[in-house]
C-alpha cells in the first residue's frame, strides 16, 4: 500500500504536501465561511469557488503546454511561493479589519492563476520521482495524503473561525508552503526519472487536443470527470447551506460535514492505493454509487443522517478521481502527459465556473435539497451514458438476470450476429 514511500524523492514531496494540504483545507473552510458571513448568500460562496477555478477553464490547456516544456522541479517552487503569498495576504487583510468580499474574490482567482501550472505541473512530477512502476501507487497515495489533510484541516479551521476568527487560518496557510517548498529543494536531481521535454513550437496546444480526441480510452474518462466536477462536486456551496439554512448548526457542523466526508474519501484513497490496476468499468460503478448517494443525502431528514452519508459519498467521489486520473496518466505517453493532464484538470475543476453559480443559484432559489439532488442525478446520467459509450466502444453489451435472488447487471462480449446487426 506504501511502496512508493520507498523513494526519497517521492517521500520528501509527500510529507511536505501533508502540510501544504492541511492549510489549503483550512484555508478553503474559512475562506467559504467567511464569504457566507459577509454576504449571507450560497450564490456568493458558488462565486468564490466559480473565481477559483475559472483560470483552469480559460487557461488550463495553455498551461499544460508551458508544463511539457519546462523542468518541474523549479516550475513547483514558483507556483508554491506564489499561493504562500497569496494565503498571507488575504491573512493581512483579515487580521487587520480590512476584508472585503472583493479580496477574497481576487485571493480565490490569484490562487486559480497559479494552480493552471502548478496541477499539471504536480500531477506530471509523480511519474518522474517515482517511475512508471510505482505510478499507479503514488497517484493513489497522493489523494490520501489530500484527503488526510481534509481530515485534519477542517477540524482546525473549525476551532480556529469559531474561536479567534478567519483571518489566523488564512496565516497558517500562507506558513505551511514552507514544508513543500523545502522538500523541493532537497531532492537529488540525479534521482528523477529524466522525461524529454517538448521543445518550443507552433502547434503544441492543438497537438494534445489531437491526442486526446484520437483516444476513446482517454476521451471519455475526461467527458465523465467534467460531468461530475461541473455538477457534482459545489460541495462548498451544498455543505455551507445546509448548516446554515438546512440545519441552523452553524460552522461547527460544516467543519463535521467536511471531516466526515475527508474520512470517507481517505478510506477510498487507500483502497485504491491497494488495487494493482484503474478498471474503467470501477470508474463507471464509483460515478453512478456516488450520484445516487448525494440524491439519497439530498432528502435526509436529520443533520446526523445526512453528516454520516457524507462518509460513502467521499468514498465514491475518491474512487472516481484516483480511478480516472490514473487510467489517463498511465494511458498517456510521457512527452504529452503535462497537456493531457492540463485538459484533465481543466475539464474536472474548470466545470466549477460554470456549474457553482448554478448550483448556488438553484440552492438559493429552491433549497439545499434540490440543489443538491440535482448535482447527483446530473451525475448519474452522466456516468450511466458514458459506460454504455464504452461498453458499445469495447464491443460489449448489457447483460440484465438475476444472481443469488437478486438483480444483476453486467457488461458482456457481444456475439458476432450481433456485433453485425449493429453495424446495419
Amino acid at each position: 500500500m506504501f511502496s512508493s514511500l520507498k523513494v526519497r524523492n517521492y517521500r520528501l514531496f509527500f510529507m511536505g504536501q501533508v502540510v501544504s494540504n492541511t492549510g489549503t483545507w483550512m484555508q478553503r473552510i474559512a475562506q467559504d465561511w467567511l464569504v457566507l458571513s459577509l454576504t449571507g448568500s450560497s450564490a456568493a460562496v458558488g462565486i468564490t469557488t466559480a473565481l477559483q477555478f475559472l483560470p483552469m477553464l480559460l487557461f488550463g490547456l495553455y498551461g499544460g503546454v508551458l508544463v511539457d516544456r519546462l523542468p518541474k522541479r523549479p516550475t513547483l517552487l514558483v507556483t508554491q511561493t506564489a499561493m504562500a503569498l497569496t494565503g498571507l495576504a488575504l491573512a493581512f487583510l483579515t487580521l487587520s479589519g480590512h476584508v472585503q468580499v472583493w479580496h477574497v474574490y481576487l485571493a480565490a482567482f490569484a490562487v486559480g492563476l497559479a494552480t493552471v501550472v502548478d496541477n499539471p505541473a504536480r500531477q506530471s512530477f509523480v511519474s518522474e520521482m517515482v517511475g512508471p512502476g510505482q505510478l499507479q501507487n503514488a497517484v493513489s497515495l497522493n489523494s490520501a495524503n489530500f484527503q488526510s489533510a481534509r481530515l485534519v484541516g477542517p477540524a482546525v479551521a473549525g476551532l480556529l473561525i469559531t474561536g479567534v476568527g478567519t483571518g489566523w487560518a488564512f496565516l497558517l496557510n500562507g506558513l505551511s508552503f514552507v514544508a513543500p517548498i523545502a522538500g523541493l529543494l532537497l531532492m537529488r536531481a540525479r534521482e528523477l526519472h529524466v522525461v524529454q521535454r517538448t521543445p518550443r513550437g507552433k502547434g503544441q496546444l492543438r497537438e494534445g487536443l489531437r491526442y486526446v480526441a484520437g483516444r476513446p480510452d482517454l476521451i471519455w474518462p475526461i467527458v465523465l470527470v467534467g460531468f461530475i466536477g461541473t455538477f457534482g462536486f459545489n460541495f462548498p456551496v451544498w455543505l455551507s447551506a445546509y448548516a446554515d439554512d438546512t440545519f441552523h448548526a452553524g460552522a461547527g457542523a460544516y467543519s463535521l460535514f467536511n471531516t466526515l466526508m475527508a474520512l470517507g474519501s481517505l478510506a477510498g484513497a487507500l483502497l485504491a492505493a491497494r488495487r494493482g490496476t484503474a478498471r474503467l468499468r470501477v470508474l463507471i460503478a464509483a460515478a453512478i454509487a456516488f450520484g445516487a448517494l448525494e440524491v439519497v443525502a439530498a432528502t435526509a431528514p436529520s443533520l446526523w443522517l445526512f453528516a454520516l452519508l457524507m462518509v460513502p459519498i467521499g468514498i465514491a467521489g475518491l474512487t472516481v478521481n484516483v480511478t480516472a486520473n490514473t487510467s489517463v496518466q498511465m494511458a498517456t505517453d510521457p512527452a504529452m502527459r503535462g497537456r493531457v493532464m492540463a485538459l484533465f484538470m481543466m475539464v474536472f475543476m474548470g466545470g466549477s465556473p460554470l456549474g457553482a453559480p448554478l448550483v448556488g443559484w438553484v440552492t438559493d432559489a429552491y433549497g439545499p435539497r434540490i440543489g443538491f439532488a440535482l448535482g447527483g442525478l446530473v451525475s448519474m446520467a452522466a456516468a450511466t451514458t458514458v459506460g454504455l459509450v464504452l461498453a458499445r466502444l469495447g464491443g460489449l453489451r448489457v447483460s440484465l438476470g438475476w444472481h443469488r435472488g437478486a438483480p444483476r447487471v453486467r457488461f458482456v462480449p457481444r456475439t458476432r450476429t450481433e456485433e453485425q446487426l449493429a453495424t446495419v
